[in-house]
């Protein structure tokens, strides 16, 4: 599969409306707790010119700009997600604050130096040139700005195979890098890591949250389990798996700050 077709069957996978009932508004592990802890270390306050990459269905987005006067343009590759977000921006009555346009995170349509703030929560992980993005994110951000990501690791190396399908691409895991790797990424395209936590029990809470789900829409929706192509013991299975690599140091989740370099 080439690099275009990945990234629309990422986009579609994550706007259907199966995947909304799996992970619930907000759709990275953590939440909305951890994106306020990410917001608090970037620093945002009122006014701050932030980019959401990967938007998704605006959960993040919207936060930022009502918990912190910020202003936030959201870009998602999928145009279903664009839609759905910004119609909940006019529902918050953000929308003067809060907007999403459907792009590509290797190209962004932003002139240089538009932001103060780049936020990619989940995603670059899937991203099928993180270099690439990661330049984007550079040169959207003016000289002493901030990127903030929050991202699945991985040691690819000891990955099992059941963590290594295209599936398990689009679940963020297939394709994700250990945290060393994503700060050298950055470093190539002039982004200093200023910060680094591990946030690994996220991961753990996550898998928790999905089985669960998947046994309450078994339960009280078995019609759309099966219409929505739902195999719920395969991914008990798979769960179970991705548990055992989270307590093995395999796999974990974690947030990153770094700062584009200031001219001398």
């Amino acid at each position: 599969m080439n690099s275009d077709n990945l990234k629309a069957c990422c986009a579609g996978f994550y706007s259907s409306d199966a995947v909304a009932l799996l992970l619930g508004d907000s759709y990275h592990p953590g939440g909305t707790a951890l994106t306020r802890h990410l917001a608090d270390a970037l620093g945002l306050t009122p006014g701050t010119r932030v980019l959401d990459v990967a938007s998704g269905r605006g959960t993040t987005a919207l936060l930022l700009a009502d918990a912190y006067g910020a202003r936030v343009d959201g870009l998602d590759y999928s145009p279903a997600n664009t839609a759905h977000a910004n119609t909940a921006a006019e529902a918050a009555q953000l929308a003067e604050r809060a907007t999403f346009t459907t792009g590509d995170a290797e190209q962004l349509p932003y002139p240089d130096g538009s932001f103060d703030a780049v936020v990619c929560e989940c995603a670059l992980c899937t991203f099928p040139d993180k270099a690439a993005a990661a330049m984007e994110f550079a040169r959207v951000l003016h000289a002493g700005g901030r990127v903030g990501l929050t991202d699945v690791t991985a040691d690819p190396d000891r990955l099992p195979p059941e963590l290594t399908t295209l599936a398990a691409r689009f679940a963020c895991i297939a394709d994700a890098r250990p945290l060393d790797e994503y700060a050298a990424t950055l470093a190539a395209a002039g982004l200093r890591t200023v910060r680094t936590e591990r946030h690994d029990a996220a991961l753990t809470r996550m898998a928790d949250q999905v089985e669960a789900r998947i046994t309450v829409l078994r339960m009280a929706l078995p019609d759309y389990v099966t219409t929505a192509g739902f195999t719920p013991d395969a991914t008990r299975s798979t769960l179970a798996t991705a548990r055992a690599a989270i307590a093995d140091g395999t796999l974990g989740y974690a947030l990153l700050v770094a700062e584009k370099s200031r001219p001398a």
